[in-house]
């Protein structure tokens, strides 16, 4: 009931970003005068107190109970976003922003340990998937709401979509303040008995996270799937759409509405029919569909009279990718964070996708305004298959390291492993365990695995019902 109550509370804590951003850029230049410095400057600062808030919270996660990280970032959200309400001039739009960024992502690394906490190892997949596609519909219903709502041609036009975005951070932490009463951790968690947060400085703990090879693939995963699709969702895409196809604008509409049906319609449908496959197959896939759609899309510029049916079509196969990337990369990256460091290593991935996802319109901005729009597909073609080939690199660390667990006198020895120095062992030493290594995995106490390496869908699963929370 608890992972229910998440769930709601995280779609409804997604109205804001439906309500305010895809119009803040409109509002600040035009209808409020301040010029395309100023609105390119707020969009900026949101994206910095993201990428500031995330490891941040992830910390705190690890250290305090993360329903108090969650609810109190979230009542920060809700100032910041609410203040916009009162802002009549650059600066205090520009602080607002900032905050908003800040409160908004501060919550997503305290929400994910606390799926980790509440639900156990065989449905982390399905609870992370359900709560993706929970926050695409809060997303979807916030931008709707808004854009009934919303009037561009008044100064105070957006203080509606304020007004919702701090209303539904309030009732989301309200949610998450209840669920969390009582609450203690799943006793299928896998992760008891890993309460205590390492006593690692921000730089050690950085450095432990990425001495472990598997989460370094991990990392490069994580940026390119980032910069392959989400970077250019909001805007890339839509200017390539309109300037090099030259579709009509509601083209864009229409492809943004099929992207979230399409993963509504399928992600119960995707997670049943891969549960059994390993996550590093499962990010080759993503990685391959982000490359399918690349081509369709260059194939677009070709077929003048398709090209927007070609469009729409690219965000359907984009949205199939999309049904396994978030219920699969969360938990892989919570099941290979060295000891009392998850929180810490969710709000570090997280920080390096917002970083690279605000460089993307920087990038298409700069290819698409000096006529390359070739060298802007192309750039995401090889971007997409470098995300094919670190995901196959992932599956081989993580092979590596479960023979090193069926055969100990294959492992370096520990004074080479900087991770051993400061007595946090890594993830990776512990991941894929048969069958799946977000179901299976003990992250606290490994247990080596009873058979033979069986392939990505066969093995005996290990037992991690000592170890009891997620996030």
């Amino acid at each position: 009931m608890r992972a229910k109550l998440l769930i709601v509370a995280s779609s409804i804590g997604m109205f804001g970003w439906g309500a305010v951003l895809p119009y803040q850029y409109a509002y600040a230049a035009d209808t409020r005068g301040w010029g395309a410095l100023a609105a390119a400057a707020a969009a900026s600062l949101f994206s910095v107190g993201a990428l500031v808030a995330a490891p941040i919270a992830g910390r705190l996660s690890d250290r305090f109970d993360p329903v108090r990280v969650a609810v109190l970032a979230q009542l920060l959200g809700a100032v910041g976003v609410g203040s916009l309400v009162l802002s009549d001039s650059p600066r205090t739009f520009l602080l607002g922003m900032f905050v908003f960024g800040l409160g908004l992502t501060a919550a997503v690394p305290a929400k994910q340990v606390l799926v980790l906490r509440w639900v156990g190892t065989d449905d982390r997949r399905k609870t992370f998937a359900y709560k993706f596609t929970g926050e695409a519909i809060g997303m979807a219903i916030g931008a709707y709401l808004a854009g009934r709502l919303v009037n561009l041609n008044e100064a105070h036009g957006l203080d509606v979509g304020f007004i919702t975005a701090a209303a539904g951070f309030v009732i989301s932490s309200a949610i998450i303040f209840t669920a969390g009463i009582g609450a203690g951790s799943h006793p299928d968690s896998g992760l008891e008995g890993s309460g205590a947060a390492s006593s690692a400085t921000p730089r050690e703990a950085i450095r432990a996270i990425f001495a472990t090879p598997a989460l370094r693939w991990t990392a490069v995963i994580t940026v390119t799937l980032a910069l392959g699709f989400y970077a250019q969702f909001e805007s890339g895409l839509p200017a390539y759409a309109l300037t090099v196809l030259h579709v009509d604008s509601t083209a864009i509409g229409t492809a943004a509405a099929v992207n979230s049906i399409v993963i509504v319609a399928l992600q119960v449908v995707i997670v049943r029919v891969t549960a059994r496959r390993s996550a590093p197959s499962l990010l080759m896939a993503v990685g391959s569909i982000w490359t399918l759609s690349w081509v369709v899309l260059s194939m677009a510029q070709f077929q003048p009279g398709i090209a927007s049916a070609l469009f729409v079509t690219t965000f359907g196969i984009f949205a199939v990718g999309e049904t396994m990337y978030s219920p699969i990369l969360n938990p892989l990256t919570a099941s290979l964070a060295p000891r009392g460091m998850v929180g810490q290593t969710l709000g570090t991935f997280a920080a390096l996708q917002t970083t690279f996802s605000a460089i993307g319109p920087l990038v298409a901005g700069a290819l698409l305004g000096a006529g390359l729009a070739d060298g802007f597909l192309g750039l995401h073609l090889v971007i997409s298959l470098v995300a094919v080939y670190a995901a196959w690199r992932l599956r081989g660390a993580m092979r590596r390291d479960r023979s090193r667990a069926v055969h100990p006198s294959m492992a370096r020895p520990a004074t080479d492993r900087p991770e051993q120095q400061l007595d946090l062992p890594t993830g990776s030493d512990l991941a894929e365990q048969p069958v799946d290594p977000i179901q299976s995995l003990d992250p606290v106490h490994p247990h080596p695995p009873s058979g033979p390496f069986e392939g990505e869908t066969g093995g005996t699963p290990v037992s991690s019902a000592t170890n009891p929370a997620f996030g």
